[in-house]
């Protein structure tokens, strides 16, 4: 069994204790280090190189954000999860822009939480197509002209059929359902996307995601 090292950010140690409870009883997760706040967490990562960071977003001192950033700017970067109070939230946004693999509210249930770790540990996000589609609208509602020519520029470089995957990346779809629509094998969809990543320099799904948004490619498919 392959145990999967967890490191917990957040400046309120009622949530910490929380968060350390739910899943000390799951016997693949193991919580290597608390943090209060972002400089912390950098700290502690280097130390104890977790696979899966629980980050919170406001905080003292160095925020989750610039954290976020820093964490996944280095080599072997741990995966970051979002913690946060609000579904939908600039700062959340910010943050998966930044390279966070999704984001789990405060209040989910112990279980979901430890599920989610679970997921992004295995590299697949945490973003429910429902809630994905409530960041992308208040994503859309700040894109002006300069981001979607941005985006548009910078997609010119997949070819027609990653063009097609990251449409469906961007619409929340799993690689099975990827698969099925675009009558390939789940394998040939993960090289995709790995090929899409590497291209544009993106650190997982969600970005294509945000991206596909920029740049109007989900109005494009639905007109």
């Amino acid at each position: 069994m392959t145990v999967i090292r967890v490191l917990l950010v957040d400046d309120d140690p009622l949530v910490r204790a929380g968060l350390s409870f739910m899943m000390g009883g799951a016997a693949d997760i193991e919580i290597v280090g608390e943090a209060a706040d972002g400089g912390e967490a950098e700290t502690l990562a280097e130390r104890t190189r977790p696979d899966v960071v629980l980050m919170d977003v406001r905080m003292p001192g160095v925020d989750g954000l610039t954290a976020t950033e820093r964490l996944r700017a280095r080599p072997k970067a741990p995966q970051v999860v979002v913690l946060t109070t609000f579904h939908a939230d600039e700062q959340v946004l910010r943050a998966l822009r930044a390279g966070a693999a999704g984001f789990v509210l405060k209040d989910t249930p112990p279980a979901e939480i430890v599920e989610a770790v679970r997921r992004v540990a295995a590299g697949d996000p945490v973003l429910s197509p429902a809630v994905t589609r409530q960041l992308m609208r208040q994503a859309a509602g700040a894109a002006g002209d300069d981001r979607r020519s941005r985006a548009r520029e910078r997609l010119a470089a997949l070819n027609d059929r990653e063009r097609e995957v990251a449409v469906r990346v961007g619409q929340g779809l799993a690689n099975a359902q990827i698969a099925a629509g675009l009558f390939m094998s789940v394998a040939t969809v993960k090289t995709h996307v790995s090929r899409i990543l590497a291209k544009l320099g993106l650190n997982n799904r969600v970005q294509i995601a945000l991206l596909a948004h920029d740049a109007g490619l989900l109005e494009e498919d639905a007109s």
